[in-house]
């Protein structure tokens, strides 16, 4: 990630990044990983994001990164009926403004397509991952969450279908 950033003119020090994401293959390798990482942090919330179960980690040791510390690991279930390759599929970095970053860095290929969502966000392909770039930390956004009840449970039957 830290390669495509410059070689796409960024700097690496825009934000800290927060978080990167791991995808799995296969429901069971996600929750061998998840009973592995739970000696390794503590759970912030596990729930149902775009179909398929999310379990985000507070690392008890942030992991060392071009960008600084990072604090926390999401730990991503594959979408039912998509193939995945397990890796890293994408990290976050928190940053004062998007339409800055727009507007500091015009010659980037931001997608823009999520900017009216909520969160808002710009991600940047750096296959065979991305990074995103959001205004909040993933630690605040899921305690908002939490807070307005909208953790979307994982059903109790879901990983024995």
């Amino acid at each position: 990630m830290a390669r495509g950033m410059e070689q796409q003119g960024l700097p690496l020090d825009l934000g800290p990044m927060d978080h990167v994401c791991y995808r799995t293959t296969s429901n069971d390798q996600y929750l061998e990983l998840r009973r592995s990482l739970a000696a390794a942090g503590e759970v912030l919330v596990e729930g149902m994001i775009g179909g398929r179960p999310i379990v985000t980690f507070r690392l008890h040791q942030p992991l060392a990164s071009p960008f600084g510390p990072v604090p926390c690991l999401e730990l991503a279930a594959p979408k039912p009926g998509k193939v995945h390759h397990p890796g890293l599929e994408h990290g976050e970095i928190v940053v004062a403004s998007l339409e800055r970053l727009l507007r500091d860095y015009p010659r980037v290929s931001f997608d823009t397509s999520s900017l009216r969502q909520n969160p808002p966000e710009l991600t940047l392909a750096l296959p065979p991952c991305q990074i995103k770039f959001h205004l909040h930390s993933l630690a605040d956004t899921i305690a908002a969450e939490i807070a307005r009840n909208e953790v979307v449970p994982v059903p109790a039957d879901y990983f024995r279908r």
